[in-house]
């Protein structure tokens, strides 16, 4: 399948331009596989793929070619496990979508406007991505209706699974017509996987494909932690560390990329910056001039990057942790390619951990935890370096021979140690200014901030907030203010388990009285959630169900509420107790 590409696969001229413009040159196997199969036919497809093997793209660029842009009911219903999948899956078809102006696609999940969702469904959204829970409540509510689905999609069913939707994807299932064509994609057969592709789905086309997402053995994985306000500090100083680096720096928005090329370029560094706002000759011209290694860094957003086919990059940095693993694998792939080392290194803040962990698990590969370079160690690798290209520069003695008289006769005087120590400080002055009584600025346990504090570690009143702004970080342009406010920052508030900051939304931290042992599962919070109206619009962060009790985190501006109303509920008879 080497030699296949994205115009032999019988996708329209319109889709094929919106790939062309994110970069996409040859689909991986799972898409080389599925989407002919899907063009061709009703046949229903069973994929068994891994995380990061480009499945998105495999079901949806069918869907959106196929799509009757003059009926604006909903054709294509896509389930997904998670908000931050659902968000993604819902960017990725809108930019296959680019050329397809009359196709609309709708995210619907919890945590967000339902008002907002339904209003989009009857401005005539003809594909729809959700959340089981968010899809059931809104299909009983008569506000989603099924019958003239023509395509469901099930993406990691297997994950859908085990977050407890089984009951919510039956109920689906069973609203659905029965002439669509099911398209069911996991990463692993379950009894409940076979029992529905035996139920429900007609004469299956299955496809397999290795595992892709666990990254390749030649990328080394690492990770340091910092003050959300020290992000860019943190980044400056892992390129300064490595002089010779040639790699991406991934941002998640369009503003922190503008932004946080326009500070390297600023401080000398040879950066630019590729993101949704420029125009495609300039994306093209820019990448030209990184291949060509005029540019040593490029920062981009997840979108712009796609395509982007250079085999020796020494590193890729994540100024910001992706919203998913996906995501991160994508983006850790751009390195250790034809053979040669690689470098993926993440700056986080002390809340992002249990994201990392998610990802090492998805992974099955273990980050290593590395501290942000100090200023002798900087000041180290700069001098050696350039000492290097001293030592390894060839000399045209031809062309400077003209010269050597003048220079031999201005340094007479100075002794040979004296004339390496001015030589040398001529190119090392600015970093040793720099660097040479710099604070370190790691926050791991047992390290101290530049602020004379512990770093992080809880009951500190530092500043510390990492907020992006109002809203979700857009990447559309849209009203969204993408800001990077660590530099400013606000407070940081930990106080009796309060005050977790989930990218935009301040989090607390709750304990409820059942756990596994009594049958309690994500789906039954978000069932109680959805029963109390005042609960509406609540953000939801991580949920760990314990044996005997469960803890999740939940919009603080909701605190009062979520006690009172959530306190009142009960699961299988008994009363709740709800603690912070």
């Amino acid at each position: 399948m080497t030699n296949i590409t994205f115009d032999s696969l019988g996708l329209s001229p319109e889709v094929l331009h919106a790939l062309t413009d994110l970069g996409f040159e040859t689909p991986t196997p799972i898409q080389a596989e599925s989407i002919p199969e899907l063009l061709a036919g009703e046949r229903d497809l069973l994929g068994f793929a891994q995380t990061g093997t480009g499945k998105t793209a495999a079901f949806s660029l069918p869907i959106v070619q196929q799509v009757d842009t003059g009926d604006r009911s909903v054709q294509a219903l896509i389930l997904c496990p998670t908000r931050e999948l659902c968000m993604q899956i819902t960017r990725d078809i809108e930019s296959f979508t680019k050329y397809l102006p009359k196709t609309k696609t709708v995210a619907v999940y919890g945590g967000s406007s339902m008002y907002d969702q339904i209003r989009k469904i009857d401005g005539g959204a003809q594909i729809v991505v959700g959340t089981p829970g968010r899809v059931k409540d809104m299909i009983k509510r008569g506000k989603l209706k099924l019958q003239n689905v023509k395509w469901l999609v099930l993406d990691e069913a297997d994950d859908m699974l085990d977050k407890g939707f089984k009951e919510d994807l039956d109920e689906i299932l069973d609203g659905t017509p029965e002439n669509k064509q099911t398209l069911l994609f996991s990463a692993t057969m379950s009894s409940w996987i076979q029992k529905v592709a035996q139920k429900r789905m007609h004469n299956p086309k299955e496809i397999k494909v290795a595992a892709q997402n666990q990254g390749a053995d030649t990328v080394e994985h690492q990770f340091v932690t910092v003050h959300a306000r020290d992000r860019y500090a943190a980044l400056r100083r892992l390129l300064d560390v490595n002089p010779d680096v040639y790699g991406i720096v991934f941002c998640r928005t369009r503003r922190d990329t503008k932004d946080v090329a326009a500070k390297l370029i600023s401080h000398d560094y040879s950066a630019e910056a590729i993101h949704g706002d420029i125009a495609q000759n300039e994306r093209s011209a820019a990448m030209d001039r990184f291949r060509k290694k005029h540019i040593q860094i490029l920062v981009a957003t997840d979108v712009a990057a796609r395509g982007i086919d250079v085999n020796d990059l020494t590193h890729v940095i994540n100024y910001e942790l992706p919203d998913s693993a996906e995501t991160y694998v994508h983006r850790s792939g751009r390195t250790g390619r034809a053979g040669k080392d690689g470098i993926s290194i993440t700056i986080i803040n002390m809340r992002e951990r249990g994201k990392l962990k998610r990802i090492e698990n998805m992974m099955k590969k273990k980050f290593a935890e590395v501290d942000v370079p100090t200023g002798k160690a900087i000041c180290e690798a700069q001098l050696m370096s350039l000492v290097h290209g001293v030592k390894t520069t060839e000399v045209d003695m031809e062309k400077l021979a003209p010269y050597l008289p003048a220079i031999y006769n201005e340094l007479t005087g100075l002794t040979y140690e004296e004339l390496i120590q001015h030589f040398v400080s001529v190119e090392f002055n600015r970093f040793l200014k720099h660097y040479s009584n710099i604070a370190d600025i790691s926050t791991q346990k047992g390290h101290y901030n530049d602020r004379g504090g512990r770093g992080d570690r809880g009951r500190g009143r530092g500043r510390d907030r990492d907020r992006g702004g109002r809203g979700r970080d857009r990447d559309r342009g849209g009203r969204g203010r993408d800001r990077d406010r660590g530099e400013r920052g606000g407070r940081d508030r930990d106080r009796g388990g309060r005050g977790r900051d989930r990218g935009n939304v301040e989090l607390t931290n709750y304990s409820i009285n059942f756990g596994r042992n009594d049958g309690f599962n994500p789906k039954a919070l978000f069932d109680m959630i959805n029963k109390n109206q005042s609960l509406k619009g609540i953000e939801i962060g991580d949920i760990n169900v314990q044996t005997g009790n469960t803890n999740f985190e939940a919009d603080s501006r909701f605190h009062g509420k979520v006690l009172k109303f959530l306190g009142n509920e009960k699961f299988k008879g008994k009363p709740v107790r709800i603690d912070v």
